[in-house]
C-alpha cells in the first residue's frame, strides 16, 4: 500500500513538471531585463509570456485616449513582429494570450505617472491611475521585449517577455530636455524625432529655446518682422528658419500625444539681438543692430525703460499662450550683462505680471532670483548656487540643470569634434554620478521640481549631431529624474548601458560610443 501511495506522489510531482514545461515558454528572469530608467520594484516568477499573432490587446475602459495609447502600442509591436495586432474594448482581464490596458485605483504612491505591470504566462495587465501612467508602462513593456522589436523590418523570431511584476513611479514630477533651435534651426520632423526618443525614456518636458541673438524661431502675427528678419539667419550665417504657428501647434500636439509638455522660451531682456534687429523701436537708441551669426553672449538687451517693450512682450506672450496648453512660459533672463541690475529687476518683475495675467507660471534661468519672484515662479539653476538659494528663500521651486552635469553641448572629452567645454568635459560617468537633492547645499528635495538637460546648438547643425551629444547621457539623466537614489549605481548602470547599445543601434540613434562602455 505504501508503494502505491509513493508511486502516486511521484507520478503527481512529475505530472506537474510536465504540465509546466509543456507551455513551451522559456524560463526568463525579469530582474535581468535591461530597463531605463530603472524601475522602483521588480519581482520575478521565472517564466514568460509569448507575444504572437493571436495576442489580443484590450482597453478595459471606455476611453478614446486610452484607445489611442493602445494603438501606440500596436505601432511599436507590429513592424518587427509582422503581426497585425489590433486594439479591442473589453471589461474583463482574464482572457488568455491578452494584453490589458486598465485605469485602476492604485495606491497614492503611484501618483499620476506610476503604474503596475503584471506579466504571467497567461496575459499581461498594465494598470495606472491615469492614461499617462499607462503610456509610461508601455515604454517599459517595449524594453522587456528583445532588442529586435526596434527594427522596422519583420524579424523571424519568437517574442517572449519575462514574467513577474513591476511597480514603478517617478522620483521627480519634472523630467525635461531643452533643445535650442535659435542658434541653429531644426525643422518639425527633427523635433518629432527628438520627442520620440525622449518619450522612450519617460521624459515628460520639452523646453524649446525659441529666440536668441542669432535667430527668432516662432511666428508672431502681430510682429511679423521677428521671423522675416530675425528668423532669416543662424550661427555661421546659414538661412535659419522658423515655425509657423500651425507648425508649432503640430509640435505641441505631437508632444502631447507622447505625454510630453512643451515649454516655450523667449529669452529676455538679453539674448535679444534677433528681435532688436527686426524692430528698431525695441532699442533705446531707436536703431536696429546688424543680424548676428557669432556665438558670443551678453551684449544685447531690450530697452527696459520703453513702454513699447512691454507692449511687445505682452503681444508675444499672448500669442504663445494661445498656442501652448501647458502651464509654463519660460522668460529666459540669463546673461543679460549689459542690463544694469536696477533696470533688470523691475523688468523681470513686470514680465512676471504679464505672464501671470495669462494664467501661466513663469520659469526663468537662475538670474531671475534677483527679482521679486511672484506666484510660484520657478528658478532654473544652471550656474550660480546662490541664485538657486535666493529662489528657495522666496518659496520658489528649482529645476536643477547644472551646466557641469546636464549641459548636453559640453564635449565628452578633448577629442570630441563638436560641442563646447567652458563648463568642462562631461563623460558618461560624470553625467550620471550626481544627485539633485545634494548638489546644492541648502536646496533639498522638497525644494526641487525636477531635472532638465539643455542642449545648446552653437556647434550642432544636424539631427545626427543632436543624437551624438544627447545619447547616451540623456538616458542617465532620465534615470536620475525617475529612479530613487538608493537604487542607482554606476557599475549597474554601465552594465545595463553596454547591453542597451544594441537597441540604440536598432533605433538608428547616432550615439557616442564611450570608451567607458568597453572597459
Amino acid at each position: 500500500m505504501m508503494h502505491i501511495k509513493l508511486f502516486n506522489q511521484v507520478f503527481f510531482f512529475f505530472s506537474i513538471i510536465l504540465i509546466t514545461s509543456c507551455s513551451g515558454n522559456p524560463q526568463l528572469n525579469l530582474s535581468e531585463a535591461v530597463l531605463f530608467p530603472k524601475p522602483v520594484s521588480v519581482s520575478e516568477t521565472g517564466s514568460s509570456f509569448e507575444l504572437n499573432a493571436k495576442t489580443k490587446i484590450f482597453v478595459t475602459n471606455d476611453s478614446e485616449e486610452l484607445l489611442g495609447i493602445g494603438n501606440s502600442l500596436v505601432s511599436i509591436l507590429n513592424p518587427a513582429t509582422g503581426f497585425n495586432l489590433a486594439v479591442e474594448t473589453g471589461s474583463e482581464t482574464s482572457k488568455s494570450n491578452s494584453i490589458y490596458l486598465k485605469i485602476s485605483d492604485l495606491d497614492t504612491k503611484f501618483g499620476s505617472e506610476g503604474y503596475k505591470l503584471t506579466i504571467s504566462e497567461k496575459n499581461i495587465v498594465i494598470e495606472s491611475v491615469t492614461v499617462e501612467g499607462v503610456f509610461r508602462a508601455i515604454q517599459t513593456l517595449r524594453q522587456l521585449l528583445s532588442d529586435e522589436i526596434e527594427s522596422t523590418q519583420k524579424q523571424e523570431k519568437q517574442w517572449f517577455i519575462a514574467s513577474g511584476e513591476i511597480e514603478d513611479y517617478p522620483e521627480y514630477a519634472y523630467r525635461g530636455a531643452m533643445l535650442d533651435v535659435a542658434r541653429h534651426f531644426f525643422g518639425v520632423e527633427d523635433v518629432k524625432r527628438y520627442i520620440d526618443l525622449l518619450a522612450a525614456y519617460k521624459i515628460n518636458i520639452l523646453h524649446l529655446h525659441l529666440s536668441d541673438d542669432q535667430g527668432w524661431r516662432i511666428e508672431i502675427k502681430s510682429w511679423p518682422k521677428l521671423t522675416t528678419i530675425g528668423g532669416s539667419t543662424e550661427v555661421g550665417g546659414g538661412e535659419g528658419g522658423f515655425y509657423t504657428q500651425e507648425q508649432y501647434k503640430e509640435i505641441v500636439a505631437y508632444a502631447a500625444a507622447n505625454y510630453i509638455t512643451v515649454i516655450p522660451e523667449i529669452d529676455m531682456p538679453g539674448h535679444t539681438n534677433a528681435a532688436l534687429a527686426s524692430y528698431p523701436e525695441l532699442n533705446c537708441d531707436g536703431k536696429s543692430p546688424e543680424l548676428y551669426t557669432g556665438i558670443k553672449v551678453g551684449f544685447s538687451t531690450l530697452c527696459t525703460s520703453k513702454e513699447i517693450t512691454y507692449k511687445f512682450i505682452d503681444d508675444v506672450v499672448k500669442e504663445l499662450v494661445a498656442l501652448t496648453p501647458g502651464p509654463y512660459i519660460h522668460i529666459g533672463g540669463d546673461e543679460s550683462h549689459v542690463t544694469d541690475m536696477e533696470d533688470y529687476i523691475p523688468f523681470i518683475n513686470r514680465v512676471q505680471d504679464i505672464v501671470n495675467s495669462y494664467n501661466k507660471t513663469v520659469i526663468g534661468w537662475d538670474e531671475i532670483a534677483h527679482a521679486d519672484l511672484k506666484n510660484e515662479a520657478i528658478v532654473q539653476f544652471w550656474a550660480k548656487e546662490e541664485n538657486a538659494k535666493k529662489g528657495v528663500a522666496q518659496n520658489s521651486k528649482v529645476i536643477v540643470s547644472p551646466s557641469t552635469k546636464t549641459y548636453l553641448d559640453m564635449k565628452y572629452d578633448s577629442l570630441t569634434n563638436i560641442g563646447l567645454n567652458w563648463a568642462g568635459y562631461i563623460e558618461l560617468d560624470s553625467a550620471y554620478l550626481w544627485t539633485p537633492d545634494t548638489f546644492i547645499k541648502g536646496v533639498k528635495k522638497e525644494n526641487i521640481l525636477g531635472i532638465e538637460s539643455p542642449l545648446w546648438t552653437e556647434t550642432i547643425t544636424t539631427m545626427d549631431d543632436i543624437e551624438y551629444m544627447v545619447f547616451p547621457r540623456i538616458i542617465g539623466h532620465s534615470e536620475i529624474g525617475w529612479t530613487p537614489t538608493s537604487l542607482r549605481n554606476w557599475e549597474d548602470y554601465k552594465e545595463r548601458l553596454i547591453k542597451h547599445t544594441k537597441r540604440l543601434k536598432l533605433m538608428d540613434v547616432n550615439y557616442y560610443d564611450s570608451k567607458l562602455l568597453s572597459e
